[in-house]
């Protein structure tokens, strides 16, 4: 039985305040390449109306050198609270792709100093900027100076065991002006490997006097629950539990809020809602958005006999009425009484 304690419920009771704005939830959408698209945010955000979302990373290099804005920069006037997130290693580019990002109608502009894959960090962006900790500083100041919303960081604890430098790092970030960092507890290192080191976030806390966002494994109610307690962060990030799976922010905020467990969505509920995405992910790029489709509906497809046959098919769907054929007819054996054992899921690389 999960439970609140009343210090934590307290606690967490009121608005999240970064910088000069308010966020009513406690709860955040993590920026996820690939994911957190117009569409994505779209069904997060209807079970969590309140939360933080984010766009998928945006190379401030890039955008520089271009007159539109890409797609994935787009915002919904009725989805925020929104904030852009960027990555690049050159604070000059980035103060102008934060210009352009509250333009946009970005309430916060978020800086990625925690993605772990090579092609950022060779070229000096993500996790790399754990290692030069003064080109942080330098981009966050300038980013500040630039726009008139709060200026975040994401990050992680350190570049690998041996390099855990969370704490001055996260120090240096407050210092140079950002007013929240969210502190993934994995080095860069271990990517998605290993647990999270959630005592890192505990001991970032302790030190710092602007909101810390815990992140690492949030992968159900429980989690969340946990995370705040052992690192008293002041709110939860979650990744890639929401990956086929977005009411999870809804479901952890509502807890947060209220202490009631809400019951999860059942097979049927997943299958329609991936329809829905699927669907929305055709009407909003086309064929594009189908290829783009095809991971989302391997994450929903789980947790019921013939599943994986389903994953397998969609993963090699080519139009989207191919894809919401196979839906249908899944949904219909569910709801004839077939298929109603649970499988043991098949574990997914990500």
């Amino acid at each position: 039985m999960i439970s609140l304690s009343p210090e934590l419920q307290a606690r967490l009771s009121t608005p999240l305040k970064i910088g000069s704005f308010e966020v009513k939830s406690r709860v955040l959408q993590s920026p996820l390449s690939g994911v957190t698209d117009l569409v994505f945010r779209r069904l997060v955000r209807r079970y969590a109306p309140d939360s933080m979302m984010y766009t998928e990373m945006v190379n401030a290099t890039g955008l520089h050198y271009v007159n539109q804005l890409p797609k994935i920069m787009e915002v919904d006037p009725q989805e925020r609270p929104i904030s852009i997130q960027l990555f690049d290693c050159r604070p000059d580019f980035l103060a102008e792709a934060a210009i352009k990002a509250v333009a946009e109608g970005a309430d916060t502009v978020d800086i990625n100093m925690g993605c772990p894959v090579n092609k950022i960090t060779k070229n000096g962006g993500g996790s790399s900027l754990l290692r030069q900790p003064e080109i942080a500083e330098a981009i966050v100041r300038e980013v500040v100076k630039a726009v008139d919303v709060p200026v975040t960081v994401k990050t992680r604890i350190g570049w690998n065991d041996q390099e855990i430098t969370i704490l001055d790092f996260a120090k240096r970030m407050e210092d140079a002006g950002a007013k929240m960092i969210t502190v993934h507890g994995r080095t860069r290192a271990q990517g998605y490997n290993g647990n999270a080191r959630w005592e890192w976030i505990a001991k970032v806390k302790e030190i710092l006097s602007i909101p810390v966002i815990g992140n690492g494994d949030i992968f159900s109610v429980e989690a969340a629950v946990k995370c705040l307690e052992q690192t008293g962060a002041d709110g939860v990030m979650c990744s890639r539990g929401t990956l086929g799976y977005p009411f999870l922010v809804g479901e952890v905020d509502h807890f947060l809020k209220t202490g009631e467990l809400l019951p999860p969505p059942n097979p049927i509920q997943r299958l329609e809602c991936a329809r829905e995405h699927l669907f929305a992910l055709w009407e909003y790029k086309g064929d594009r958005g189908v290829r783009q489709a095809r991971k989302h509906m391997t994450w929903y497809a789980k947790g019921f006999m013939g599943a994986a046959d389903l994953r397998g098919k969609l993963s090699l769907m080519e139009t989207v009425q191919q894809g919401l054929d196979l839906i249908d007819g899944a949904i219909e054996r569910l709801a004839n009484g077939y298929e109603i054992e649970e499988e043991v899921p098949a574990i997914i690389a990500l």
